[in-house]
């Protein structure tokens, strides 16, 4: 199998078919290079790049020009994220299709569940070419 939840000692010697239970609110966030933006990896598969993420994004703070190279999922679950096509706020969702690129701010902060079909590549600046799932696997 080469799905995981990085961290989660207890899942080793589960079998296959097992449910994985997570104590979210027990996990550490991870700082992103992005000013007062952190995640939590709860799903992932490094051989296809499928991401399952909780975001929190500070007030002010912005995920800088990137493209989705598969389908994104947002659900809102407090705050808002706003682009250049609208803004989703709280008990709201947004997908986005491959290809879709954009600049992702939250004016008011954000707490979100992301969930990505393949990794995010950034396009501009000292991160051009780096991936999402590289950042939060701690390999930037």
């Amino acid at each position: 199998m080469t799905y995981s939840t990085p961290g989660a000692a207890h899942h080793k010697g589960l079998a296959a078919l097992a449910s994985r239970y997570i104590d979210v609110a027990a996990m550490p966030w991870v700082d992103l290079p992005f000013r007062g933006v952190k995640g939590k990896i709860l799903l992932m598969d490094d051989e296809r790049g499928v991401l399952t993420a909780l975001v929190h994004m500070d007030p002010g703070s912005e995920i800088p020009f990137h493209e989705h190279t598969g389908i994104e999922q947002t659900l809102m679950l407090e705050g808002s994220l706003v682009d250049h096509d609208g803004e989703c706020r709280a008990g709201q969702y947004v997908w986005r299709p491959a290809g879709n690129r954009h600049v992702a701010k939250s004016p008011n902060g954000a707490l979100m569940l992301v969930m990505f079909e393949s990794p995010n590549t950034y396009l501009e600046g000292a991160l051009k070419g780096v991936t999402m799932e590289a950042l939060m696997k701690g390999r930037v």
